[in-house]
């Protein structure tokens, strides 16, 4: 019946390949968080807005979405905008504690590692 049922109440779920065909206001959606990895930029990401969303937000870095990390650079954000990126996982661990290190004595270079489970893009070795 395409719904996830969790404690008797229903989530519905899709499984559209194209999101301008998920009905999100038929659903009562209005944020979509947009975390396939494959819909990255405005446009594809915008897709959502067809079926009726009000915002969308790109978990992963974009090639065109203005990109917010919060604690860093959420001041920026225009209510106006529809569509952003949340930036990538490390770039939220490692942009709020830069920041405040940053502002409160300088950082002239940095060098940092990361490590994650593998990507939609990335290639196992």
């Amino acid at each position: 019946d395409k719904k996830l049922w969790i404690n008797q109440k229903p989530i519905v779920v899709y499984a559209e390949r194209d999101p301008a065909n998920i009905p999100w206001s038929s659903a009562g959606a209005e944020y979509i968080v947009e975390s396939t990895g494959v819909f990255t930029t405005t446009e594809k990401a915008g897709a959502h807005l067809k079926g009726g969303a009000k915002k969308v937000v790109i978990s992963a870095p974009s090639a065109d979405a203005p990109m917010f990390v919060c604690g860093v650079n959420l001041d920026k954000y225009d209510p106006k905008l529809q569509v952003v990126s949340n930036a990538s996982c490390t770039t939220n661990c490692l942009a709020p504690l830069a920041k405040v290190i940053n502002d409160k004595f300088g950082i002239v270079e940095g060098l940092m590692t990361t490590v994650h489970a593998t990507t939609a893009t990335q290639k196992t070795v």
